[in-house]
């Protein structure tokens, strides 16, 4: 009998106490270099041979994990994205915390599914969902769900809006005639039209209405193109404010959107991905006065609250439109009243996923370690650390700023003067691709008003000053290097 289940094959070690001494060092190797993050370049090019490491064929055998760790040593972890670095200023993303890290192991040991069940972690979840309601002062009767990030986030909030404001049972009689109508600004992100395309409504069901000079929607406009609609027998259901634009930072007037939605019932959705969670911070929840009169919120958690990807989190007030918009319950998931299968509100019915990570648990860790307040001191510097850019740039003649400081977004362009338009959009582009491949930092960019700009939108807690004072003196140096 011995013999036989020595033979036995499964995908557990053989070797347990060997496993378990890989395991540690992985584990010693992961804290070393994320505490020494600075000693790394920030991002590189993959040679050749690393390249050519991805493409071999399906390992059809087993090899050594020992061999396999060494792998993933020599052909991955030096070419990171990059966004653990406190030079990282790109595409906007947070830079993770160990108690995250932490999280997400234990999320994979245990590895549940989220989709309902009478287990611990669906009540981790229900709490951490319990938290984000009351960050963005929702009342505790609002429903939510964990979801990959914004974009899903966003997608979901817009399906219940759709259903609840078409008027008639969308679910069951599909599209009737597609006049329905959603209203965000042209600073939008792109995942708000593709959800609307998704629904159903193409891209003309998504009106995008001009913004002001400081990028926020423009509230006249917005009122008239409402009416011009209603005239045309088109019907209106839904305006999105954005807190915080990808851009620019900009935050919409949300008091403002929700006086309209109010007088016009509309449904009145807040894609808050990039600012929601600011409402931590004492400088920024000022700004975001109106984000608790929205009837949805679409949050990332893996941006300003620096949890490792993914996790982003949708909030609605009305959790019965929320249910009977994604509430599907087939035989193999009837609910009993006793077990396992107890419990009344799985996730399931309140998204488009029935299987779910375990998501929750690092916010969970992470907000029980550090608490909510010190997140809102890490966004506030943030900030603080923007406007100490803006204020380098304004120094500086030959820098500019393209566009008003929103929250923690810079964008400006060095202007060394006598060039065209075209000639300092093509300089900027070298200058910001330049400072990329040196590993001097990770600068983003974008194309305001047909200026390219260098654009910082700074979102780590591991950034200093000094990291900016160098992006400045390199922005220089490399311009210099590349005037004629």
């Amino acid at each position: 009998m011995g013999e036989l289940f020595d033979n036995y094959e499964t995908l557990d070690p053989k070797d347990w106490q060997k496993s378990k001494a890989l395991m540690h060092k992985m584990v010693d190797d992961a804290f070393d270099y994320t505490q020494n993050v600075r000693d790394r370049k920030i991002w590189q090019e993959m040679p050749e041979n690393v390249l050519n490491s991805f493409k071999t064929g399906l390992p059809t055998q087993p090899s050594d994990a020992e061999d396999v760790y060494k792998e993933l040593q020599i052909n991955v972890l030096p070419y990171p994205m990059g966004n653990l670095h406190p030079r990282f200023w790109a595409w906007y993303m947070g830079s993770g915390t160990i108690s995250g890290v932490m999280g997400d192991f234990w999320a994979s040991i245990l590895n549940p599914n989220l989709g309902g069940g009478n287990h611990a972690a669906h009540k981790v979840e229900e709490q951490v969902v319990d938290w984000i309601k009351e960050i963005v002062e929702f009342p505790k009767s609002a429903s939510g769900l964990l979801v990959s990030g914004g974009s899903m986030a966003n997608y979901a909030a817009m399906a219940v809006a759709r259903n609840v404001k078409a008027g008639y049972d969308i679910r069951t009689e599909g599209l009737k005639e597609n006049n329905l109508v959603f209203y965000g600004s042209t600073e939008i992100h792109s995942c708000n039209t593709k959800a609307v395309e998704l629904l159903g409504l193409g891209t003309k069901g998504l009106k995008k209405i001009k913004v002001n000079d400081d990028f926020t929607i423009n509230i006249d406009a917005l009122k008239k193109q409402i009416q011009l609609d209603k005239e045309a027998g088109l019907r209106p259901i839904c305006i999105i404010g954005t807190s915080g634009t990808v851009n620019t930072g900009a935050i919409d007037d949300l008091d403002a959107i929700a006086n309209i939605c109010k007088q016009e019932n509309l449904w009145f959705h807040v894609d808050g991905a990039i600012g929601a969670i600011a409402m931590l911070s004492d400088i920024i929840k000022p700004q975001l006065k109106g984000i608790e009169r929205a009837d949805s919120v679409a949050l990332d958690l893996h941006k300003w609250l620096h949890m490792p990807f993914e996790v982003g989190c949708v909030v609605v007030k009305d959790s019965e439109g929320h249910k009977d918009t994604f509430s599907l319950i087939p035989e193999y998931l009837e609910k009993n009243t006793r077990g396992l299968a107890s419990g009344e509100n799985w996730f399931s019915e309140y998204g488009l996923q029935l299987s779910r990570r375990f998501r929750a648990l690092k916010v969970w860790m992470s907000l029980k370690e550090h608490g909510s307040e010190r997140f809102g001191r890490m966004i506030s510097r943030n900030v603080d650390q923007a406007y100490y850019l803006g204020a380098l740039v304004n120094q500086h003649q030959d820098l500019e700023l393209i566009a008003p400081i929103g929250m923690d977004i810079v964008c400006f362009r060095y202007n060394p003067g006598s060039l065209s338009l075209d000639e300092l959009n093509a300089l900027n582009k070298e200058i910001k691709l330049q400072i990329e491949e040196r590993a001097i930092a990770l600068p983003g960019y974008t194309t305001i008003n047909g200026m390219y700009c260098i654009r910082c939108a700074i979102s780590s807690h591991r950034v200093t000053n000094e990291d900016f004072d160098e992006l400045v003196k390199s922005v220089f140096i490399i311009g210099k290097e590349l005037l004629p």
